[in-house]
């Protein structure tokens, strides 16, 4: 061992002992010394005290006396000390000897065991370093040992650096196996004992380094346990591990959230198990085999019902699980199935034929259209024949394209097998028939085959490239201007009629230029900004829904044209232009002479209706004088003056009737006549009405018979205008008589209606006649004896119209006449029906 140079024990004692015996001498001198000098003082003491005289013979016997006593004492004393100090001198050179045998059995202990002792006395100061002879030889000279970088792993050096200056300024105790550069192995412990910092540095060997690389694996061990752990509460499958009684001893979040507990500990705490009885029971019995054990069994999670994966592996002390939900993977795998077996149904229902083959050309799966498209039977088709088996068949069916070389044709068509793209082919069929056929390389490999008849389709495209010509060849010789602007504004397709409409250079047109471009040139014969923003707006707007148009164009030069917008489904728009400039000359003329006609007949209404109030007037006075004439009052007459007032009478009668009629139709055709509406008694209104011809009917010999049904009631309607249409039709049938017939006046009610009937047996009505009875004047009296101005149907007729009734009439030659009046038992919206302000004739 190396040290430091140290004072020998032995040596430390005697210089111990000097310094003892020469603190008594100095103590026996100051006695001494205090003995010879207090004599004197005591009687420079006595002699102060009260000056009192004393014997200096007794003071220096006593003197005397007192110090042999003292002699004697401290002789006595010195004896007895010189002898303990002999006594406990040799108990210390004892103790030094057994010391120094002690230090040289801890030198012979030390220098056994290859270490390093550093001792710091405080934190500055400098280190007492003690090496082994055995590791100085093999690693490092002494000065170099502070340099743990020397000799020690860098990482190493740098943890124990950092660890020794923690210990010299904290007093922060440590350990730690430490790696040198030569391979070889140390521990080093630092400790604080009694005030200093002391490192120990042993070469590590034999049992030691197998414990140090226990401890090493052991770490690694821990970590790896930790990472696993830290595994499994990231893992989404619920884990636990039961102990050598079958107690859970760990679980996991995902086992926690399956059984519905707070957190892991708690679910461990209170042993709430995830699988059922029967499951656990099964598990137990493989733990007891030693034999992993594996099952699919049925558990609540989460408080649904699940099915789990469970896997359970053991080991003496230990049995760890794993639980794997099949819950979502059933779900998917039923969603997959039911959508696999929705895509079966789906392409069962495509009028596209498809046929799989696997990569080793063998059909796997076909849909009714291809079944049908080929004309296979099923039972061939469920064999799973392969690719060349069926274009062989169909060859031989002739229906496959004709090839003169059908081998290479075969071998081109495999080559969708190989092709990572798909393949289009066209067959041309013997039967006529043309099949779009789309070979789709599939990933697993294998062929899926897409079968189209595009026969229609062909045939569709020939007659719409055909009819498209057509449409062409029409538009061309329009002579309306067409033309079509697409969705950019850019000019599609204009006729030749456009150009000329508008005289713009067909050469222009041909570049298709925009809109903008186009209105640009017809400006010059029509400058109106309000037409042309319209337009545009209608061709390069961007609505989604654009409703067409039609605008009428004047020019300056005096054409008139009519424009039409119309929107196109491609998002184009369709303008035409036809010239209707003689169109609007006729109108402007029509128009015209349409105003001249309205002014002529109002001014025949005007004049009719002032004709007749100043005809009636007249009428009235004559009247009112015959009647006076034929009173007693007046005078006698004789009797052809009364014969002749009679005719003078019915005349004026006549002309009065005429002249009410006239009135009647000239208030309807101003809508001014408005009706009174009343519940009408049909039966009492029939009677009025006969009254009303009994002369007629005398003078004619002619019966009239009344036929209402006892249901017959009554009806909302003027009972005024009633009787005004039962008596003109009633005048109509004995016009139309001939002496000894009957007319009849029927009525009956029908559902909600109200119908009355006037029957003669007169000589008819012609078919070609029959049309215009209903026309004002129209009186077609010949051969009859009934005279009238043709307006009785007329005014029937209106008066039906306004009740919101019909008029039927039905007659034949030599038959006689029905006519037919249907009036609503109730009248509907009596103050919104059209009616004419006035009221009738007066």
């Amino acid at each position: 061992m190396t040290r430091r140079d140290e004072p020998h024990s032995g040596e430390r004692t005697s210089r111990s002992a000097a310094r003892l015996r020469a603190r008594l001498a100095g103590g026996v001198s100051a006695l001494v010394a205090g003995a010879l000098f207090a004599p004197a003082a005591s009687a420079q003491a006595i002699n102060l005290v009260g000056g009192l005289p004393f014997d200096s013979e007794v003071v220096s016997f006593a003197f005397s006396g007192g110090l042999a006593l003292f002699s004697a004492v401290v002789a006595l004393t010195h004896i007895s000390e010189r002898k303990r100090w002999q006594r406990r001198e040799a108990a210390l050179v004892e103790e030094l000897e057994e010391t120094r045998a002690r230090l040289d059995r801890a030198k012979t202990f030390l220098a056994s065991e290859a270490q390093i002792l550093i001792a710091w006395a405080g934190p500055d100061s400098e280190p007492d370093i003690n090496a082994s002879s055995m590791l100085l030889a093999e690693s490092v000279s002494p000065r170099r040992i502070l340099g743990f970088g020397a000799w020690l792993a860098p990482k190493d050096a740098q943890d124990l650096e950092a660890a020794v200056e923690s210990l010299r300024r904290k007093g922060e105790g440590f350990r730690m196996p430490l790696a040198g550069l030569a391979g070889r192995h140390f521990d080093a412990e630092g400790r604080a004992v009694g005030g200093s910092a002391v490192l120990r540095i042993r070469e590590v060997s034999g049992d030691r380094l197998e414990l140090i690389g226990l401890r090493e694996r052991h770490a690694a061990a821990q970590n790896e346990l930790a990472g696993l752990r830290t595994l499994l509460e990231a893992t989404p499958a619920p884990v636990w591990i039961r102990d050598a009684e079958g107690r859970l001893s760990f679980v996991n979040s995902a086992y926690a959230a399956a059984v519905e507990a707070a957190e892991p500990r708690d679910a461990v705490a209170r042993g709430l198990e995830l699988l059922e009885q029967p499951a656990r029971a099964a598990a137990a019995q493989s733990l007891e085999k030693g034999a992993v054990w594996r099952a699919r069994v049925p558990a609540v999670v989460a408080g649904e019902r699940h099915l789990l994966d469970v896997t359970q592996t053991a080991t003496p002390e230990m049995a760890a699980s794993i639980a794997i939900d099949r819950h979502e993977v059933e779900t998917v795998r039923a969603d997959l199935q039911q959508q696999m077996q929705s895509h079966v149904r789906t392409l069962d229902q495509l009028p596209t034929a498809v046929a799989i083959f696997d990569r080793g050309r063998r059909l796997i799966y076909h849909n009714d259209a291809y079944a049908k498209l080929w004309q296979i039977d099923a039972p061939f088709l469920e064999q799973k024949p392969t690719d060349g088996e069926i274009l062989d068949r169909l060859r031989a069916e002739q229906r496959v394209p004709v090839e003169s070389d059908y081998k290479a044709w075969k071998e081109r068509l495999f080559e969708a097998y190989r092709s990572p793209e798909p393949i289009r082919h066209t067959w041309h069929l013997p039967d006529g028939r043309i099949i779009d056929v789309v070979a789709h390389p599939n990933t697993q490999g294998g062929v899926t085959y897409l079968y189209d008849d595009t026969t229609k389709a062909y045939d569709l495209e020939t007659r719409f490239n055909a009819l498209n010509r057509t449409q062409s060849e029409t538009l061309e010789t329009l002579r309306e201007g067409v033309a079509v602007f697409g969705a950019d504004g850019r000019l599609n397709f204009c006729n030749p009629a456009f150009a000329q409409l508008w005289r713009l250079d067909v050469e222009q047109l041909d570049k298709k230029p925009r809109f903008d471009a186009i209105v640009a040139q017809c400006r010059k014969l029509h400058d109106n900004a309000e037409t042309w923003a319209e337009l545009q707006c209608f061709v390069t707007g961007l609505a989604e829904m654009r409703e067409g148009f039609t605008r009428r164009i004047e020019r300056s030069d005096g054409v008139v044209l009519d424009c039409t917008a119309q929107s196109l489904l491609d998002g184009a728009a369709l303008l035409t232009f036809v010239d209707v400039t003689a169109d609007v000359n006729v109108e402007r003329a029509l128009t015209d002479r349409n105003k001249a006609l309205l002014a002529a007949e109002k001014l025949r209404n005007d004049f009719i209706h002032h004709v007749s109030y100043e005809l009636r007037s007249p009428l009235n006075n004559i009247n009112g004088f015959v009647h006076l004439l034929g009173e007693e009052s007046t005078g006698p007459l004789n009797p052809r003056q009364l014969e002749y007032l009679g005719y003078v009478s019915k005349s004026s009668a006549a002309l009065l009737a005429i002249i009410d009629d006239i009135l009647d139709l000239a208030t309807i055709d101003q809508d001014a006549l408005e009706l009174e509406f009343s519940d009408v008694d049909a039966e009492a209104t029939m009677r009025a009405a006969i009254e009303g011809v009994q002369d007629r009917l005398a003078e004619n010999s002619i019966d009239v018979q009344i036929v209402a049904m006892d249901d017959v009631g009554t009806f909302r309607g003027d009972a005024k205008r009633v009787r005004q249409i039962l008596f003109n039709l009633l005048s109509n049938a004995i016009g139309f008589s001939r002496p000894g017939q009957t007319v009849t006046l029927a009525a009956m009610r029908r559902g909600d209606e109200v119908v009355f009937k006037v029957t003669d047996r007169g000589r008819g009505i012609p078919p070609e006649v029959l049309e215009r009875v209903f026309d004002r004047f129209e009186s077609h009296t010949a051969g009859s004896r009934h005279r009238g101005v043709g307006l009785g149907l007329s005014i029937v007729r209106a008066f039906m119209e306004l009740h919101g009734g019909k008029v039927f009439i039905d007659s034949a030659p030599g038959e006689g006449t029905t006519v037919t009046c249907v009036f609503p038992a109730q009248a509907a919206n009596e103050q919104d029906r059209p009616a004419a302000a006035g009221g009738g004739a007066e």
